[in-house]
């Protein structure tokens, strides 16, 4: 009983405190100098190669960032040929369009982004690595145990079936598509992995992709009747994983147990190296691709 007294009070004097704290501070932070953003890649598919370029802004600035005009941009791969990026809109997205059958990327081979811009000279290099074929895309019937607020409660959860190729250090990118475009790409649902898991260590080198990889193309909700489905698998390098696993982990960081910032890493280098640094990451991949429509009738049925 006196304990029960005593929470009850604690609780009280606690509510009155907080219940007082209605001044609004306001918080006057330095606005630092701005740097370039470098947002893209390239792949080995046949469609147009974006290089996004921007400014940093303010901390509390949420309007949209300013885009980085007037910039030279080119890719050289590492047998000397140079592709130009041109910026058709004037709104910083700087890109490369093949002709019919020809691509850029190819599987094996290194390519080093050129950005000159504002007198300053910005670099960066990635390579692409091998990615092994999707074996199959298959759903099952699922039900949540409670309708939830979106999607949903009876439903479809698909997964991809891939084989890691034999050699360890192979990394990944597991991207979601529904209708053909991509679903939910923000940083806070990234899927990546090392070899056929999570990490290196794992022993998962040429197994088949952990069930948990296989299903992460589901994300939060079920999928629907009649929903268009699919996944992509990029080949990344370690150092493009050790960035996207970083990025996945500063989108959720907050809450009571959140954990100090940190700047993300970055492979843009000034050439100059009295000039302002840059941002961002400029990144390289192979791409498998499957797709599938939902029909009701075929799918697996529901795990007990």
């Amino acid at each position: 009983m006196i304990k029960s007294y005593y929470t009850s009070g604690l609780l009280l004097m606690l509510s009155v405190f907080l219940g007082g704290c209605e001044d609004v501070i306001q918080l006057q932070t330095e606005k630092g100098p701005e740097l370039l953003v470098v947002d893209g890649g390239i792949d080995n598919r046949s469609q147009p190669q974006i290089i996004r370029l921007s400014y940093t802004g303010g901390y509390f600035d949420n309007t949209t960032p300013r885009p980085a005009l007037q910039a030279t941009v080119t890719v050289t791969d590492d047998e000397g040929q140079t592709y130009a990026f041109t910026d058709p809109d004037q709104n910083g997205s700087y890109q490369w369009t093949p002709e019919p059958g020809q691509v850029l990327g190819q599987t094996g081979h290194r390519y080093t982004l050129s950005v000159q811009i504002n007198g300053e000279t910005y670099t960066a290099g990635n390579e692409i690595r091998r990615v092994p074929p999707i074996d199959s895309l298959v759903y099952r019937h699922e039900s949540f145990p409670f309708k939830p607020e979106d999607g949903p409660q009876h439903g479809f959860v698909a997964e991809f079936f891939a084989r890691d190729p034999v050699g360890a250090g192979d990394c990944y990118w597991i991207k979601s598509l529904k209708d053909g475009k991509p679903y939910k790409p923000e940083p806070a649902y990234f899927s990546i992995a090392y070899d056929a898991a999570y990490n290196a260590g794992a022993a998962s080198d040429g197994l088949i992709f952990i069930m948990p990889i296989r299903m992460s193309i589901t994300i939060g909700e079920l999928f629907s009747a009649a929903d268009s489905v699919g996944v992509e698998l990029h080949s990344i390098t370690q150092e493009t994983f050790t960035f996207l696993q970083l990025a996945r982990q500063e989108s959720v960081n907050g809450g009571l147990f959140a954990v100090p910032s940190v700047n993300l890493p970055t492979n843009v280098r000034n050439m100059n190296p009295n000039g302002k640094a840059a941002v961002g990451f400029f990144g390289a991949s192979a791409v498998s691709r499957a797709e599938t429509r939902i029909d009701p009738e075929k799918a697996r049925p529901k795990l007990n």
